[in-house]
């Protein structure tokens, strides 16, 4: 891969998809984020929903009335709120637990800052770190973790992945303005999986293989479960020290973080999705 071509997948601004989400540029933003994030998980046994609804959906709701994502309205958030939330008619996967979510996220807002998640944000002065440490400490349901043959492995990707989309939603700056980005890792789900797969660089096992080419559903916090989710955050990390190597031999002190890495790997996982025969893996979670 040329360097050219590097500075190209690395660029953020080139790799996030802007044209979902709301971008005001400033408190309803981070609110909506968190409403999208508290609730970004498990699509798949629905056909046909993906992210684009959850991320339209919210945003449409609360263009008609801004009233909705306000930390008093998601406390007594049920499963039409949901519904609401996804722009669908029917049921969606895990409604139930996302409506508990929903409220476990309003209580936590109303009860530490204020009902604002910009609030939230600014307490953590601009560190990833201390933002996902904050978010876990408050909402239950963002401590994705499992235990892993004796040992509690975190994950948190979807705390993570709110750092992340405020980073590329603000553009760096403000409230999406981090000054230690490059320690978050990739965001541990489906998608990304397939495609380390299909580029070689991730090898599954035959009783993985067959799992997944049988569309089985794989328990959440199983061994195989585990290890797909740390060995694609571990695959990602290797990749984005290569790719961080080669650009510094032209730009000396390039830092090429892990999340536009996923950004990048995710965009070439949705441009083939329609045309691809891989399977990803199926877990029913709260998590991812």
């Amino acid at each position: 891969m040329e360097v050219e071509q590097i500075r190209k997948i690395t660029n953020f601004r080139e790799n996030f998809d802007n044209g979902l989400h709301l971008c005001e540029g400033g408190d309803l933003t981070a609110q909506y984020l968190l409403v999208v994030d508290a609730l970004n998980f498990c699509f798949w046994p629905r056909p046909g929903l993906e992210y684009e609804n959850l991320a339209r959906g919210v945003k449409t709701a609360m263009l008609e009335d801004p009233g909705v994502i306000r930390a008093e309205m998601l406390a007594i958030a049920t499963a039409e709120t949901v519904r609401q939330f996804f722009g669908v008619v029917g049921e969606v996967p895990l409604e139930e637990e996302r409506a508990r979510l929903l409220r476990e996220v309003g209580h936590g807002l109303q009860k530490y800052y204020g009902g604002m998640a910009a609030n939230l944000i600014r307490k953590a002065g601009h560190s990833t770190e201390v933002l996902v440490d904050l978010v876990t400490a408050a909402f239950p349901g963002f401590r994705d973790h499992a235990i892993y043959k004796g040992h509690q492995v975190f994950f948190l990707k979807r705390a993570q992945i709110f750092v992340g989309d405020l980073y590329g939603t603000f553009g760096g700056e403000g409230l999406g303005e981090f000054r230690d980005i490059e320690k978050l890792t990739m965001f541990a789900d489906y998608r990304v999986p397939v495609v380390l797969r299909n580029m070689g660089i991730l090898k599954y096992s035959t009783n993985l293989c067959k799992a997944v080419e049988d569309g089985s559903e794989i328990p959440a916090n199983s061994e195989m479960e585990v290890e797909v989710r740390a060995c694609s955050i571990w695959a990602v990390q290797l990749l984005q020290k290569l790719l961080q190597e080669k650009l510094n031999t032209e730009n000396k002190g390039a830092v090429v973080p892990s999340i536009v890495v996923d950004w990048w790997l995710w965009n070439v996982g949705e441009s083939e999705r329609s045309l691809s025969t891989s399977k990803h893996h199926k877990t029913l979670t709260v998590y991812y």
